[in-house]
């Protein structure tokens, strides 16, 4: 059994879909691409697909992930284009490769974000990151199934400042920056902890210690999410071990040479 990983975006109205909806979409992609599907034991037979730390509703994302065995060895490539060929336009796979041993979620240490913040000015934006990374800690509370959670939303955020609009990179951002309207474009790097802390955390830690509140919903892109490199703030591409990997397979030679005379 062959095991696949997937990174896939969601992009302009498709940042609405649910995880759930995205499921769906995968498993009917697959059947239309006809990829030989590795199945679970039991009454109900599913395929063995995982999901790993999927975006909320609403955001945008460059870097999502998802893991899918295979009863056939298969062109990760061609897996990769019939399945952004089955998936409506938005829902992309951006890239597939063979994976190597190990969970994939371990390596998903820490998220990249970008999040436009309609109706506030750059200055405003400046000064309540300032005083947030000022503090040891902001306790902000998120309505849960279980009720209210209090969590520490300044603990988990390892880089957070202002972008001036040319430093755009999200597809939602450049966009905003481009119409000429009033916004603010914040760049973050938050550590994946227990409990997550979200975007719309780190947002609502700003309005309580600056007051900082956007005109109009924020406009949310995750892109990228992988290894954490504490020292820089950076996060790394997860599949990079797996690109290594098939590198060093396509360097070696196909077969033995033949000696000599």
């Amino acid at each position: 059994m062959q095991k696949l990983r997937i990174r896939y975006a969601k992009r302009s109205r498709l940042r609405f879909t649910s995880s759930r909806d995205f499921q769906r979409a995968l498993e009917r992609a697959l059947r239309r691409a006809e990829v030989p599907m590795a199945y679970s034991a039991g009454f109900t037979p599913h395929p063995k697909i995982s999901y790993a730390n999927a975006a909320s509703t609403g955001a945008a994302s460059e870097a999502e992930y998802a893991e899918i065995s295979v009863v056939e060895r298969c062109d990760p490539e061609a897996i990769r284009v019939a399945l952004d060929e089955a998936l409506p336009p938005g829902l992309d796979v951006v890239e597939v490769v063979e994976a190597l041993p190990g969970a994939l979620a371990d390596r998903l240490q820490a998220g990249e974000w970008e999040i436009v913040l309609p109706g506030t000015g750059h200055d405003a934006a400046v000064a309540a990151v300032a005083e947030l990374l000022s503090r040891d800690s902001v306790l902000v509370e998120r309505l849960t199934k279980n009720g209210r959670r209090s969590l520490d939303a300044r603990t988990s955020v390892v880089r957070l400042s202002v972008l001036q609009p040319e430093e755009a990179r999200g597809d939602l951002a450049r966009a905003a920056a481009a119409s000429g309207r009033l916004c603010a474009i914040l760049h973050m790097v938050v550590r994946h902890s227990t409990p997550a802390v979200r975007p719309d955390d780190v947002l609502t830690a700003l309005h309580a210690v600056a007051d900082l509140a956007p005109a109009a919903p924020p406009q949310v892109t995750r892109l990228a999410q992988g290894p954490l490199d504490e020292e820089a703030g950076t996060v790394a591409d997860p599949l990079a071990p797996e690109r290594d990997a098939a590198a060093a397979r396509h360097r070696e030679p196909s077969g033995d040479a033949s000696p000599a005379g």
